[in-house]
């Protein structure tokens, strides 16, 4: 005998504002929307929605992503969106692009990415006997 697993659906959230963090690497490009506290309302990549190898590190996959997570976020409430951009991915200027062209009031567009102060020790100097 099989069991029945109930699926209970999805709350949808009503948030007005939220941040929207694009981290682009050289491999994908990843779109997290969260609400002000950091509790993920949608997400998505350019991997989960079907793009293999070099294709998901396009800008136009990272612009596909963009359209499916302001889609979800709209559906969710949001309205106006915090910007965090992080990487050096090409996607990451082709998502910012399609979230303002999807009617978002952006409050703020602010560059995340990490950056080395001194970086690594450097290699000792090499000897020969």
């Amino acid at each position: 005998m099989a069991r029945q697993v109930s699926r209970r659906k999805k709350a949808k959230k009503n948030v007005p504002s939220a941040i929207a963090h694009i981290h682009s690497t050289f491999n994908n490009t990843i779109i997290t929307v969260t609400d002000l506290l950091g509790d993920t309302i949608c997400w998505s990549s350019s991997g989960a929605i079907g793009f293999k190898g070099a294709k998901k590190s396009t800008p136009y996959a990272a612009q596909l992503v963009a359209q499916i997570v302001a889609k979800s976020a709209k559906e969710n409430g949001v309205k106006t969106l915090a910007i965090r951009i992080k990487g050096f991915g090409p996607g990451k200027d082709a998502a910012l692009r399609q979230f303002q062209a999807l009617e978002f009031e952006i409050a703020e567009i602010k560059n995340v990415t990490p950056l080395p102060h001194n970086g690594v020790r450097k290699a000792k100097k090499f000897r020969r006997r």
